[in-house]
């Protein structure tokens, strides 16, 4: 049975040694690669790479390798790949826990507008619009 976050946090504060925690939950741990996940992801949606990479806005070869597991991209690379691959923001925030970026959080201007395009579906172009109209980067 899946135990909540809540339960496993209980479960760590009261544990004497990590090993034990590890060894005794190690089915409810998460550790994915990125290039898993994508690849998961891509297979999931019947997406594409090459199109999926066209509409990323991102190097050819440099996707290539983040997809082969080679690179490592910045978190706003990450959710180009995002936009790109119509995720939700649920999706969105699932890939970011499971990979170790920081998840997008409201409180901050630059990741609600990000928030505010993925509930929205947006393109990746009208997020990156959104992104400099308030004076950020945009993603891609």
């Amino acid at each position: 049975m899946k135990k909540s976050t809540q339960e496993l946090l209980d479960i760590l504060k009261n544990t004497p040694a990590f090993s034990n925690y590890a060894e005794q939950e190690e089915a409810e741990l998460i550790e994915v690669s990125l290039s898993d996940y994508l690849n998961r992801l891509i297979q999931a949606k019947n997406q594409d790479l090459p199109s999926l990479i066209r509409k990323s806005g991102l190097d050819r070869t440099y996707c290539y390798q983040i997809f082969d597991g080679r690179k490592r991209p910045s978190r706003d690379k990450v959710l180009a790949l995002c936009f790109a691959m119509d995720l939700s923001f649920t999706e969105v925030q699932q890939l970011l826990k499971a990979t170790g970026y920081p998840i997008l959080y409201a409180r901050m201007e630059r990741d609600s507008a990000i928030i505010f395009c993925l509930q929205r579906n947006c393109a990746l172009s009208d997020a990156n619009e959104l992104l400099y109209e308030l004076g950020y980067e945009g993603l891609a």
